[in-house]
Order: structure tokens, then sequence, then C-alpha cells
């Protein structure tokens, strides 16, 4: 069994490094306190990273048993990091790898299957900028250009005009919207309110925009297999064999490039959360509240939503242009 090794003084580990086999990480995923700790992880794509990130971890240390967590401590955590800093990984990937570790060790805690401290917690984590998200954010008048660059002649096209709205006038994310069913769609207080089911099965409801209203009813309309689907998904595919399931994440991913493409819209690294980061800047710059705001995008800490605050930074506010001569 490949052993864990004591941290010299200077910090690094008296271990080669090396690669599990599938069989061993298998191995341990299948200990049940790890088991139900992946299977805590609602998000596919967060369960994804999450293991690659402990394979990360288990792979620099030389984790081959369950039991040899017992025996991981801060030193191991904090050789690690370093390990990660010289392999010029994005602070927020090495905040990501950390928080991974650090659930997996607070769940092995809650279930006894380690004992003392987590030796993650003390473990400093490094600083990313949030003046300004790197996410790219459309200007006004290409997110007009994306809302109406499919063509309302046709049901495909009435189809992703909703579809688009949603997104560029609610802030969802892509596997929000994938997930809208046709009664997510209901009354509150007099007014019409999406209903998102999001992360970590959390409910949050919003007020439609008037203009998203209106494209839904219009898709809804010309949509015939929503007469005998009231609670079926919200937005449905237009060919191929009829599964009563909706457009997936991927396929709204794929939409939102393909018009991107179409209108001519040249934003390197442009996605559906690029559609996020506009609504969520839009918002902002025409005086909405920010702790609103994070209501609004369902997140879990405001400073998540400061990222998308660019009050400070905009260019038409810029000395530049108070400069006379």
């Amino acid at each position: 069994m490949h052993t864990l090794k004591p941290v010299g003084q200077a910090g690094s580990l008296v271990t080669e490094q090396r690669r599990l086999t599938a069989a061993e990480f298998q191995g341990l995923a299948e200990v049940p306190a790890a088991a139900e700790w992946f299977a805590n992880l609602d998000n596919p794509r967060t369960r994804r990273a999450y293991q690659g990130d402990v394979e990360d971890f288990n792979s620099f240390i030389g984790i081959s048993s369950p039991d040899q967590y017992r025996a991981v401590t801060r030193a191991h955590v904090l050789a690690w990091r370093r390990q990660l800093e010289q392999r010029d990984l994005a602070g927020a990937t090495i905040r990501r790898k950390l928080a991974a570790l650090a659930s997996l060790f607070d769940h092995l805690l809650d279930a006894n299957a380690v004992a003392g401290g987590n030796p993650v917690h003390g473990v400093k984590r490094p600083r990313i900028d949030t003046s300004e998200g790197k996410t790219p954010a459309l200007g006004d008048h290409q997110a007009k250009a994306l809302l109406d660059a499919p063509d309302p002649s046709t049901k495909k096209g009435l189809r992703d005009r909703a579809i688009l709205s949603v997104l560029l006038y609610h802030g969802l994310r892509r596997e929000e919207a994938a997930r809208l069913s046709v009664q997510d769609i209901l009354e509150r207080r007099g007014i019409k309110h999406l209903r998102v089911h999001g992360k970590g099965g959390k409910l949050r409801y919003l007020p439609m925009h008037p203009v998203a209203l209106e494209r839904i009813h219009a898709y809804l309309e010309a949509s015939e297999h929503h007469q005998d689907l009231t609670d079926g998904p919200l937005f449905l595919p237009l060919r191929g064999r009829k599964t009563g399931l909706g457009v997936s994440a991927e396929g709204i991913y794929a939409l939102v490039s393909n018009y991107a493409r179409a209108a001519g819209i040249e934003v390197a690294g442009l996605g559906v959360h690029g559609l996020r980061a506009t609504a969520a800047t839009n918002a902002l710059e025409h005086e909405a509240d920010i702790a609103k705001v994070q209501q609004w995008l369902g997140h879990a800490s405001i400073s998540t939503t400061r990222i998308y605050d660019r009050r400070a930074s905009r260019p038409e506010d810029s000395p530049t242009f108070k400069v006379r001569y």
C-alpha cells in the first residue's frame, strides 16, 4: 500500500507524485461516507469538478485507500496548495479545489470516518480580484441584437426568442432555464412569476419581465405539443423523437453560441453565463439594489454578486471623455 509520508521542514512532501488508477479512485468513491458526500452534490457539473479536485489531491498525496484520509494534516494540504500555485492555476480554481477538499473532510468528520479537525480549515485561500468579473457581458445594443436574432415566423424562432428572453431578462443559469416547466409560470400577488429551481434544490420566484412573458406566450400558442403537456418542460425540442424531455443545458449553450454568431456578436468566451452577467450588470447599472440582485441571481454570498458590479469601470464615465481642447 502506498502510504502517506511526513512533510519535511521545507514544507514539501517527501513522496513521489503519482496518478491513481481508475480502480483505486473508484474504491475511494465507494466508501460509504465519501459516496454520501458525492451523492449530496446535486449539480452534475459541480459533482464532476469536485470529483476531479479530490482526485487531484489524492494523486498528489498518494492516497490509495480510504483509511489514509485519517493521516492527512494541514501540512499536506499546504504542500498541495503550493503545488497548485506552481502549476499557475487561477486563484479561483485553487479556491474551488480547496473548497471541494474542505467539503469532503467536513462530511467525513460528521460521519466519524476521520477524527480530529478539518485539515483544510486555516489554509489560506488565494485572493482573487472581485472588482470586476472575467465573465464577458454584452452591451445593450448587443443584447438587443441577440434577442432579435431568432426568426419570429417559425416555431423554432419563437421558442428560441423565449429562451433568450428568459436568460437576458432574468439572469438564469443554463441548468435553471433547461429545468423550467410550464407550471413554473405562476401568479403571485397578481403578478406573473417564474419559479426557478436553483442550486442545492433552492427555489426562488422572479417577477416576469413583460417582454419575456409576451415571448413565452407567443411560443406556447404556436407550440402544439404543449396543448396536452401542461406539466411538462417549458422548452421542448422541435425535431427528432418525442421523449418528453426538455431542451438540455448543453442545447441552450449551443443555441446562444449559434445566435451570437448569426447576430455578428464577437465576444471571446461568451456563453450562457455571459448572458447572466449581462442581466446582472444591466440591472445594477439601472440602480437595482445589489442585495436584491443577489437574491435574484440565487447567490449564496453577496461577494459573488459584486463581481458583476461594473459601475465603477464604465467606459462612458472615464475622465477620457471629460478632456476638452
